[in-house]
């Protein structure tokens, strides 16, 4: 073992082989001095890679433990402070430990004699990689003659492994796992994998120019040809397809009737289109943007059908009822035939599914003449639906919005936006925000769609979204538009409804237009009150198509079906009811009250049970119910626990038991203060052990000061109880104006009793049940 005292000179980006000559520049201290001084005192140069090139003072556990000595050839300095070196490497050695690390490293190390003997596999392995580097040198790897003729007078098997190494390693790190490979047989073994990438690497290098060599050709010869062709047709008096293009873009753009800005964009861009060769992406781009400019219905309009009686007619011809919105259009017409510059209006119809949304845009749209053009907004979370994509970007498309205006070919649709409450929103930004100009009719006279950019004049378009939801609906975007609530039918306007409309629809529909088959009056009440129970009419028409479909079968089977569906053969062909009426059995019960709700499907009628436990005043809150809804249960049992002396309760009640308070159906998540009545009478029930009468559903806000605050819906909620059958219903005495919405004749099949305060309540809800409960309700109101 034979240990040297070198002077250490850190490689920051290579690495030394032994017997190989490389040239070094110099330029920092940490060099120059240790590389001068130890050319002084002849004392050897270690070479050795360092770990990280980023560290300016190297330590021990900073440098590889394999280097190499080397041998100074020539050196020169410049006035750069620059020290140009050229070493041959001499002798693998194996760092052992740092022995000076001021002024410079030096260390001590192990000479490492290299060891192995040539064999077979030493033989093949180097005939395979000469080869190899014939195959390298025939991709044209860049390496010099003097080099190629080095590597092909080289003998030995580990200097030939070196000198590859050198050359062919673009990796520091490969160099030195190679550096530190003592064995000439597993060095040559690595050196052949690295050759073996480096012709995979030319090859695909070689296919790529090969290729683009090949395009670049074709474009040319393309090129030239087109350019002899157009002087062969221009010879022929012929015009090519380029001036063609040209020549039809130029017309459209005359006739098109666009604002004389945008014409001088329009023939900028044609301009520019026509120094374009045809064959570039870019001409197929500006080809297109001019198509979709020219094509938009700048000047296209259609005339307003402005016959009042006309519309009405339509319109109820198309839809029973709806008599706020009809009265809106209507009034429409009135101020367009007065004013024919008025900017279209922008409406909101909101209400449960099935009840005609959709459906009354197309009537509007016919009743004013205006073509129809429906757009659903529902699940669009990209703001490039509604604005358009730039340019720039591949497959850039206009917005919808302007796509619909140029299949419509009008400027003047009715245009429906359709589920406006759906649309959603993530990292591609926000299309509610986009809708914000849209639907503005202070802005959106100039909206600029990202593609087309140019402004275009949206405010003769006649706007009409469409909801289930408000609350779903950022409040800007609400702000703009004039809402219109739309609420659930009542049981007769179903029964005219389908008698009307959706049965002679579904019998057309299901190929028995021509049978003589009769839909009775209780046959359609049978399907509303036992195999429906919804707001609007779509599940009806379900049940009325599904009646006629058993019909069509029966007669292609047996070539006769019944010529008259009552309430017997619809239960005869759907089967048992889907629903049951439960409002009187379930309120028979102490500690049951029946509430009214309102949900996204319209009105519905809910029961909220009371119950008391064993325990140490717990409330306990279940059937999925939201914060506020826990809040107004929370209300109501202060309520009682305050004023419980007042109510004949004992006031030690709630000290030695829970509460428990469950509202049924718990799958479905509920929400809202309107319980907070129903709640408070549900507890008296239950406390007094007095079931609640069986005929009355409730609805309002409780505070505990015993007030009853309005709350909203009423009409929804109304002909929910209109729809269980129930005859009396109790409302917030602030309600009472709302109750002019309703119709006369169904207000009157029902008994109401609008309340002030609880007293009022408990005092109606507890009539002819107790004598003792009931003198107890008096002195409170007293």
């Amino acid at each position: 073992m034979a240990l040297i005292r070198t002077t250490l000179l850190p490689l920051k980006e290579s690495v030394l082989f032994p017997s190989m000559i490389t040239p070094f520049v110099f330029q920092d201290e940490l060099y120059i001095k240790p590389f001068t001084e130890s050319l002084e005192s002849d004392l050897s140069l270690g070479f050795v890679a360092m770990k990280d090139s980023g560290v300016r003072e190297p330590t021990f556990k900073d440098l590889h433990a394999i280097g190499t000595t080397g041998r100074v050839l020539h050196y020169s300095g410049d006035e750069k402070n620059q020290l140009r070196v050229i070493v041959e490497g001499k002798q693998r050695f194996r760092l052992r430990k740092i022995l000076e690390d001021t002024p410079y490293l030096v260390g001590e190390a192990e000479l490492i004699n290299e060891s192995g003997k040539p064999n077979l596999i030493t033989e093949a392995l180097t005939q395979s990689i000469n080869a190899l580097f014939k195959v390298c040198l025939s991709f044209g790897a860049p390496l010099s003659e003097e080099v190629v003729r080095l590597i092909g007078n080289v003998e030995r098997p580990g200097k030939l492994a070196d000198l590859m190494a050198t050359y062919l390693a673009n990796d520091v790190a490969e160099q030195q796992d190679i550096l530190e490979t003592m064995d000439p047989g597993e060095r040559l073994k690595k050196v052949f994998l690295l050759l073996s990438k480096e012709v995979q690497s030319l090859q695909i290098k070689a296919k790529i120019q090969l290729e683009v060599a090949k395009e670049i050709g074709k474009s040319q010869k393309d090129f030239m040809l087109r350019q002899q062709m157009k002087v062969i047709q221009r010879e022929l008096g012929e015009d090519d397809t380029h001036l063609d293009d040209v020549k039809e873009l130029k017309e459209r753009i005359k006739a098109s009737g666009m604002p004389e800005k945008i014409g001088e964009t329009a023939q900028k861009e044609l301009a520019r289109l026509e120094r374009m060769n045809p064959a570039s992406a870019e001409y197929t781009v500006s080809r297109t943007y001019l198509d979709y400019l020219t094509s938009i219905p700048w000047a296209r309009r259609t005339e307003d059908s402005l016959d009042i009686n006309n519309a009405q007619a339509i319109l109820d011809e198309d839809h029973h009822g709806l008599e706020k919105v009809k009265e809106r259009i209507l009034e429409f017409l009135a101020v367009r035939k007065l004013n024919e510059s008025m900017k279209g209006p922008i409406l909101c119809f909101a209400g449960p599914p099935g009840v005609g949304k959709t459906s009354l845009g197309m009537s509007i749209a016919r009743a004013t003449g205006r073509k129809f053009v429906r757009m659903s907004l529902g699940g669009i979370k990209d703001e490039a639906e509604i604005r358009g994509h730039r340019r720039t970007y591949v497959g850039a498309m206009p917005g919808r919005i302007i796509q619909e205006l140029r299949r419509a070919e009008t400027n003047n649709p009715v245009l429906m936006l359709d589920e406006v409450d759906k649309l959603g929103n993530d990292f591609r930004g926000d299309p509610a925000s986009a809708l914000l100009e849209v639907l503005d009719p202070e802005q959106n006279h100039s909206f600029k769609d990202h593609y087309l950019d140019v402004p275009f004049d949206l405010s003769s378009v006649m706007f009409i979204t469409t909801a289930n939801l408000l609350h779903a609906i950022p409040a800007p975007l609400r702000d703009r538009m004039e809402v219109v609530q739309i609420s659930g039918y009542t049981e007769e306007e179903k029964v005219k409804i389908a008698l009307e409309h959706l049965v002679p629809k579904q019998k057309r529909e299901n190929g028995l237009g021509r049978e003589e088959i009769t839909f009775d009056e209780g046959a359609v009440q049978t399907l509303i009150r036992d195999y429906t129970r919804e707001a609007g009419v779509r599940n009806l028409e379900r049940e009325i198509g599904s009646v006629f479909r058993k019909c069509a079968k029966a007669l292609a089977q047996k070539g006769e079906c019944p010529r008259l569906v009552d309430e017997a053969a619809v239960r005869l062909l759907l089967g048992p009811p889907k629903f049951h009426a439960t409002a009187i059995d379930a309120t028979g019960k102490p500690g049951v009250a029946c509430g009214l709700a309102w949900t996204e499907t319209g009105g519905e009628i809910i029961f909220i049970e009371a119950r008391t436990m064993k325990g140490r005043s717990g409330l306990l809150l279940t059937g999925s119910l939201g914060d506020v809804m826990k809040e107004s249960a929370q209300a109501a049992l202060s309520y009682l626990r305050s004023n419980a002396e007042r109510l004949g309760l004992d006031p030690a009640f709630y000290d030695e038991h829970d509460v428990h308070i469950h509202v049924p159906q718990g799958s479905i998540p509920k929400d809202g203060p309107s319980a907070g009545i129903t709640i408070l009478v549900a507890l008296v029930s239950m406390l007094n052990n007095i079931p609640a009468r069986q005929t009355v559903a409730m609805t309002g806000e409780l505070t505990l000061s015993g007030e009853v605050l309005p709350v909203g819906g009423i009409k929804e909620k109304v002909l929910a109880a209109l729809r269980h059958g129930t005859k009396e219903i109790i409302l917030p005495w602030r309600n009472r104006e709302d109750l002019s919405e309703i119709q006369p004749e169904q207000l009157a099949s029902l008994k109401i009793m609008l309340a002030k305060d609880v007293e009022d309540v408990l005092s109606y809800v507890f009539k002819g049940t107790n004598r003792e409960l009931e003198d107890s309700i008096r002195s409170v109101d007293a």
